[in-house]
């Protein structure tokens, strides 16, 4: 599914959003900004009950996490 990654330069909030089209407008759901910047996404799988990063067997833990939380490297 296309899924993608938004940064809000209006309130500077993240979120996701399923974009079906090309021309679909989208705008942030805190602020109804249209002021949205496309942000590179980490590829992921699920494998099992977990979903997998395809950086976490890089080394690279969960940098690119927003949360630092990652179940599939242990980072608490």
């Amino acid at each position: 599914m296309p899924i993608y990654e938004f940064h809000c330069s209006g309130c500077g909030e993240n979120f996701e959003e399923l974009v079906i089209g090309q021309t679909e407008t989208i705008n942030c759901p805190k602020c109804k900004g249209s002021e949205i910047k496309k942000l590179m996404s980490a590829f992921a799988f699920k494998a099992g009950d977990n979903f997998v990063s395809s950086s976490a067997g890089s080394g690279s833990g969960c940098s690119s996490c927003s949360t630092h939380k990652c179940g599939t490297c242990g980072s608490s």
